[in-house]
Order: C-alpha cells, then sequence, then structure tokens
C-alpha cells in the first residue's frame, strides 16, 4: 500500500518528494528515532512496500514499470538499505532517545513490526509446547485480531496461495515462516454504523452509560430475552440476512466496489428490531469469516482454532456467533493487550532472554478461556445461514448484471 502512496507524492507534490531523504513506516521510524539506525523490518518492507525477502529484496523492474525508477538508481537509500527479521537488536537506545522515553540508555531495540503482525506474535504461540512440532501446529491457528476492521492471520512452512488473500510473504510475521492475511475493511465499525443509525441509537448508548455499561451488553441482554423459548438464540435471524460489505470486502473477493445488503426488514423501529438487526450483523461477519477460513483452507491450511483479540472479542456475542459460524474453536488470552504482548516477544528475543520468535510465543502467551462451536442444530442452522450468506452476493452481482444491461 505504500508504493501508491510515493507514486500520488512524486506526482501531485513532486518537490516535497525530491526534498525527501528518508521514507520511512512508522514502526521504522520509530526504531530509527531510538536508535539513530536506519533499520528497516521484514514485515513493514514485505507486506506495506512490495519487497521480496525470498527473491532478492527489491524488485527493480516492479518499480520502474510503475513510474519510481528513481528509488532503484538511487540503491534504495530512501526506502531502506538494510532490512532485518524481528526479534533482531538492532542497538541500544541513544540517550537521547532514552531520556525522552525514561528508560536506560543502551537498552535493546528489536527490529520493528506492524501492529496487527504483533497481535499474532502475542496470540498464536498459546498453548504451543516449547520444542518440536510448533511450525507445524501453527498450520491449523488463525489470529483474529478485530476492531475496526478485522486482520485474520495464519502462517505455513510452505508458501499457499489462497485467491482474494494477501500474501503469502515469508519471514513477515515470523522469521522463516509464510504470512497469509485475510482481513474484512469493517466489523467493529460495521456494528457501530448499525447501531448509530438506527433512531434509537443515540437513546440506547445514553442509557447504557447512565448505568455505567455499553450498549451492546443492553443489546445483548434484550437478545437473551428474545430468544426466550426458542431452541438457540441464533434462530432470532432465520428471517433477516446481512451482507456485510459496506465498505468493499477487502478478502476473499477483494472487491472495494461490493455494498451491504439487508433482506428480512419489517416496519418495527424499537429496540427490539435494533437488536435482531445487531444480532444479523455480528453473523455477518462470523460468515465473513468463515468465508475467509474455507478459502484459506480450500489453499492447504488446515485452521480449525481461532485465536482472537481485540475489542470485538469483549464482547461474548461476537465470540459466540464466530465460534458457531465458523466451527472452530475460539482461544482467548490471557493478555487481552495482544498487540502489546507481541512486542515484548519481540523485546524478549532482542535483549537475548529467548532464543527465538517461536520459543518466545510459546512461552509469553496464555490462554484464558477457551469458546468451543456449537455442534447439532446450531451448526445445521449456520449452514444454511452460510448458504444465504453466498446466495446474497450472488444477488448482488446479478442486480448489477441487469442494470448495466
Amino acid at each position: 500500500m505504500q508504493t501508491p502512496k510515493l507514486l500520488w507524492l512524486k506526482e501531485a507534490l513532486p518537490a516535497s518528494f525530491s526534498r525527501a531523504r528518508r521514507f520511512l513506516d512508522l514502526p521504522d521510524y520509530l526504531t530509527y528515532r531510538a536508535t539513530g539506525m536506519d533499520t528497516r523490518s521484514l514485515c513493514t518492507t514485505t507486506c506495506k512496500w512490495t519487497y521480496l525477502p525470498h527473491d532478492g529484496g527489491w524488485d527493480a523492474s516492479y518499480f520502474r514499470a510503475i513510474g519510481l525508477g528513481e528509488l532503484c538508481d538511487e540503491g534504495y537509500a530512501r526506502i531502506g538499505t538494510r532490512v532485518r527479521p524481528m526479534g533482531e537488536r538492532i542497538a541500544g537506545l541513544t540517550p537521547l532517545a532514552a531520556a525522552e522515553l525514561g528508560l536506560a540508555p543502551g537498552t535493546p531495540v528489536a527490529v520493528s513490526i506492524i501492529d496487527a503482525h504483533a497481535g499474532g506474535l502475542g496470540l498464536l504461540g498459546a498453548a504451543l509446547e516449547p520444542g518440536g512440532g510448533q511450525a507445524e501446529r501453527l498450520e491449523q491457528r488463525l489470529a483474529l485480531i478485530s476492531g475496526t476492521s478485522s486482520c485474520h492471520m495464519a502462517c505455513s512452512r510452505e508458501p499457499y496461495y489462497p485467491p482474494g488473500i494477501w500474501g503469502p510473504y515469508h519471514s513477515a510475521m515470523i522469521p522463516g515462516l509464510w504470512l497469509t492475511e485475510g482481513g474484512q475493511s469493517a466489523t467493529g465499525a460495521l456494528i457501530d454504523h448499525v447501531i448509530d443509525s438506527h433512531a434509537l441509537g443515540p437513546e440506547l448508548r445514553a442509557q447504557a452509560a447512565a448505568q455505567g455499561s455499553s450498549v451492546y451488553a443492553l443489546l445483548n441482554t434484550r437478545l437473551e430475552r428474545l430468544a426466550h423459548g426458542l431452541p438457540h438464540p441464533a434462530q432470532l435471524t432465520r428471517g433477516l440476512h446481512v451482507l456485510p460489505y459496506f465498505h468493499g470486502n477487502r478478502s476473499p473477493r477483494a472487491d472495494p466496489n461490493l455494498r451491504g445488503m439487508i433482506s428480512g426488514l419489517k416496519l418495527g423501529v424499537g429496540a427490539d428490531a435494533l437488536a435482531l438487526l445487531y444480532l444479523a450483523t455480528i453473523q455477518a461477519i462470523a460468515h465473513g469469516t468463515r468465508h475467509i477460513i474455507a478459502t484459506m483452507n480450500e489453499a492447504g491450511f488446515r485452521i480449525d482454532t481461532l485465536l482472537a483479540c481485540g475489542g470485538d472479542t469483549k464482547n461474548p456475542v461476537f465470540v459466540r456467533e464466530h465460534a458457531d459460524a465458523t466451527g472452530c474453536k475460539i482461544l482467548l488470552p490471557r493478555e487481552p493487550e495482544a498487540v502489546l504482548l507481541g512486542a515484548a516477544v519481540l523485546g524478549a528475543v532482542a535483549s537475548g532472554d529467548q532464543p527465538s520468535v517461536l520459543s518466545a510465543m510459546a512461552a509469553m502467551n496464555a490462554v484464558a478461556a477457551e469458546v468451543p462451536p456449537a455442534s447439532g442444530d446450531v451448526a445445521a442452522y449456520h449452514a444454511r445461514k452460510h448458504a444465504v450468506f453466498q446466495r446474497m452476493y450472488d444477488d448482488q452481482v446479478a442486480y448489477a448484471s441487469l442494470m448495466q444491461a
């Protein structure tokens, strides 16, 4: 995503482009400020800058083809000539940086990592025993980092190529392993949009604030009441379906022009109607994750376990529906700030406290709770729900075709 930005800068603000001595991703800028050394991360350069660690690094043919050939002519001096794996020690904190941070000069500084990818390091090693077989078991795991949007990250020993999903990136999260990354462009943001665009949304938020609660807790309580007497709560939405592409689809359809759809609306405008739409939206997001997992598994993964963190995972309905819709067990981490824990994993390796990133993950990640998927009628219900989810996409494509005719 960064090379289009560089090309825009060159075309729109050529003087600024020419004057700049370095172009850095934020994580790499922070380590540069901390150490005074321009060391780029395999994570940032590979995932955002088109670096190819498995095939010679920077690709001159690509930069020349898109109109940024001067970066090659300069020997890549402005985008990075020293690209290193995560966990490696760059240097110690400079006296100036140490004073600004309130830390000791010389404190080891590790090669940086993108925030969501740090979350992967803070999740995927939970319940892994140090020693052999770790990499193989990782192919059964998916890190779900869910907030405003969501990232779905998995590692493998060999490169897999699921269509519409980013990667594979070699050593971009765990050194020596290939990273494959899916995502949803609006998850928590979509749930909030559904709530806040409803006539009762502001009133419910005010009520939640007055009670010291959250609007999600109020809606969850209402769903419990509405589900009384039903075989399972998910059945509340048997006639209400959402396609969650309000902000396009990041993966696996990889189409920014797709749009959201809702089927089954009634004239009701009360809190019950909002609660049902809220549940249908969460289910739609969960079925988007199911679609991503299925696409990855068809390409070679064997994912049956989600390790989840982020603000959305504090919502028990969000977690339950993801387990039931995907058929995967969900492990919730003991340390909820998994991104910070992932950064600590790299610090442990850079300081010499741990011999490798994998061993640090196994030693420092831990599980607090396990949420198993439901089986039987609930699983059958979500199989039907997923068929509707897929059909809604087909219908949208059909509508677009009709309108072009």
